[in-house]
């Protein structure tokens, strides 16, 4: 570890998924490949009180979701002043290109895709959001 790294926090990450093992297997590829710290919440407004309270680097949320889906939890969370500056990804199955279309107009960072790859999550993520150290 160099000077940097022990000065440096590690990134902060939510995970908003209704899905547990996606938020399992993302937040262990997550903590053991990046070393970042890595929180979940399992619907859209539990996501929403998560942001709020912990201010994470980034948010990874799934598009598809009961009661509150990811485009709608996306626009709540821009429209709260004190979240709306943290870069989203959006997780979808959804590979259609009107889709893809859809969502990158929602003003997300990126669009991800299920499956994902655990060993290269962190740095496809690291690499949406211009972050060098993953």
């Amino acid at each position: 570890m160099n000077a940097r790294e022990s000065i440096v926090p590690p990134r902060r990450i939510l995970i908003i998924d209704d899905e547990d093992d996606i938020r399992t297997i993302a937040a262990l590829s997550l903590e053991t490949v990046a070393g970042w710290e890595v929180l979940t919440a399992s619907s859209g407004v539990a996501g929403i009180a998560r942001a709020v309270e912990t201010q994470p680097d980034a948010i990874l949320l799934d598009v598809m979701m009961p009661a509150m889906d990811g485009p709608t939890t996306f626009r709540e969370l821009r429209s709260i002043p004190a979240v709306a500056h943290i870069p989203v990804i959006l997780l979808t199955a959804k590979v259609q290109a009107a889709d893809q279309k859809r969502f990158s107009d929602l003003g997300v960072a990126s669009v991800m895709f299920k499956p994902f790859d655990p060993l290269t999550l962190a740095g496809d993520i690291a690499r949406a959001l211009g972050w060098h150290e993953a």
